[in-house]
């Protein structure tokens, strides 16, 4: 990892040259208030990159030609150019491409340049990201996972979003976002006061994040106002980011039934408008690849190399009513991930000849998370706090881990987040009531910038063991600040050489909080 740490280290300094963290939507870099050309208003992303392809995105200020060139080499020596593409109103000015016909385990260096459709002759300054592609061998892999940013209030301070810096510091191969990637259902103030005295200052804001989100046009103000934080830009620019997505991208705790008609902060009461408009929003503002199956379809599969394949889960889009969760037969009302995403899910894991098999999943197994917590009603995730048999959804997992003992698939490694506090939880089927499993791990993490709360109790149906948290303390309370500390990611290492697979929980002052090695298990 050295060499490439190096070099991506190299290019962050580069990049700031060229103005990219400037270029945030705080205000437009000086050539563009003076001459009026066209600018790149909320820097780069790159995206779901394999070993030989990438998503990249930008977004200009006008409609605008974005033209491309695409090299090996920091210099562009040598660059590739491509069909330029135009931006417009429709999309809000965003464009994104997938860059294909990539060689493997390489360092890809895009420019882009915008030209004013009014005006061709019109040309903004460069803007470039970088990102690497998958290897086609066995080497070093790193990436990183957390979630929830920009939630319950607590927006961008002096400090801003701190512990994306911290992740792009270990130089990751990729960044997964486990969802919550806005909240669009958290308005922010200009100030909260801290308990124990004090405030917390949003010293960046936008009109749009100043009442929930109803429109398109206030969905897609909650990410450009993420891409106003100069830590969120300077780790996209080196650093490809996954997404998946959970509730807070539309509303909290939302499924098909979800009910508006006593909520007074929604003029708009139907869900499936707001879901829609924010789906759209989802996709138009992030690098996550289209699929002409199904369009806008946020479950799919990543490989990265021989080692590792990671596997999307979305939990959201599919699911039953938010209920008691006592089904004891499998129906559709009764799902989390729906049918065909758990047909998907199983060929998927079937097929896959990575060593190492991560189930990116937005929601913990056994974690209880409550619809309404105050009044501890209803079932937000898939545990059901009865600790016996499966039911309701508990089904439809209890199903998939069944097949993968079944079908002897190895080495699988379950990430999430959601519940905002750290956790390690291995599932032991000595310690469960379905026992029809091979054990495994399950990692918690986030929040990345959000309030802190926890921890919540565990539901023993499939035997998790408690192995290691942080959250707070009784005395502290919930719903910490960011500056308090307790904001969380975690580091994933494969080995080349050995192929053990080591998990690091981290927090945003980059403090080890608790480490495991896996050993892979060998096929007979």
């Amino acid at each position: 990892m050295d060499k490439l740490s190096l070099t991506r280290r190299a290019f962050v300094t580069s990049a700031s040259a060229f103005g990219l963290v400037g270029a945030s939507g705080l205000a437009l870099p000086y050539y563009s208030r003076a001459n009026q050309r066209p600018a790149f208003t909320h820097g780069v992303q790159s995206g779901d990159v394999d070993a030989t392809s990438g998503m990249v995105w930008t977004r200009t200020d006008r409609p605008a030609r974005v033209m491309y060139e695409v090299s090996t080499t920091e210099s562009f020596a040598s660059a590739t150019r491509l069909a330029p593409l135009d931006t417009s109103p429709a999309s809000d000015y965003t464009v994104k491409r997938l860059l294909t016909d990539l060689a493997s385990d390489q360092d890809i260096f895009y420019r882009m340049v915008a030209a004013d459709l009014s005006d061709i002759n019109a040309v903004s300054e460069p803007i470039i990201g970088r990102f690497r592609t998958a290897p086609s061998s066995k080497r070093d892999v790193r990436f990183a996972w957390s979630a929830d940013t920009a939630g319950q209030g607590w927006g961008i301070d002096e400090t801003g979003m701190k512990t994306y810096s911290t992740i792009a510091k270990h130089t990751p191969d990729f960044f997964l976002h486990s969802g919550d990637t806005i909240y669009a259902d958290g308005a922010l103030r200009d100030e909260v006061d801290l308990p124990g005295g004090g405030k917390w200052k949003n010293v960046v804001m936008l009109d749009g994040k100043r009442k929930v989100a109803e429109t398109l046009d206030e969905y897609r103000d909650q990410w450009k106002y993420n891409m106003m934080d100069k830590h969120v830009l300077a780790l996209s620019a080196i650093c490809p980011t996954f997404y998946q997505w959970d509730d807070h991208e539309v509303l909290n705790n939302w499924s098909d039934s979800k009910d508006l008609s006593k909520d007074d902060r929604y003029k708009e009461k139907s869900i499936h408008v707001l879901a829609a408009r924010a789906a759209r929003a989802f996709h138009e503002m992030t690098t996550i690849r289209y699929e002409p199956s199904e369009p806008g379809r946020v479950y799919r599969k990543i490989s990265h190399g021989p080692l590792l394949d990671v596997f999307f889960l979305d939990m959201r889009s599919y699911r039953g009513p938010n209920g008691a969760n006592l089904d004891e037969t499998l129906t559709p009302k009764s799902r989390m991930i729906g049918e065909e995403q758990s047909k998907w899910l199983k060929r998927e894991l079937a097929n896959s000849k990575a060593t190492w098999k991560v189930i990116a999943a937005d929601m913990p197994l056994s974690l209880v998370v409550w619809d309404d917590a105050a009044k501890k009603a209803g079932f937000e995730a898939v545990s059901n706090n009865d600790n016996g048999k499966p039911k309701g959804r508990e089904l439809e997992f209890a199903d998939v881990l069944r097949f993968i003992k079944t079908a002897g698939i190895t080495n699988t490694v379950w990430l999430t987040a959601d519940v905002h506090y750290t956790a390690a939880h291995y599932y032991n089927p000595d310690k469960a009531q379905f026992q029809d499993f091979n054990p495994f791990w399950e990692f918690v993490s986030g929040p990345i910038h959000a309030g802190t709360f926890g921890p919540n109790d565990l539901d023993m149906t499939f035997g998790p063991e408690l192995k290691f948290i942080k959250a707070p303390t009784a005395e502290q309370g919930q719903n910490l600040p960011p500056s308090a500390g307790l904001q969380f990611f975690g580091l994933v290492d494969i080995s080349g050489a050995t192929e053990q697979l080591t998990v690091r929980l981290m927090d945003r002052d980059d403090n080890e909080l608790y480490k495991v090695i896996l050993d892979p298990v060998r096929s007979a």
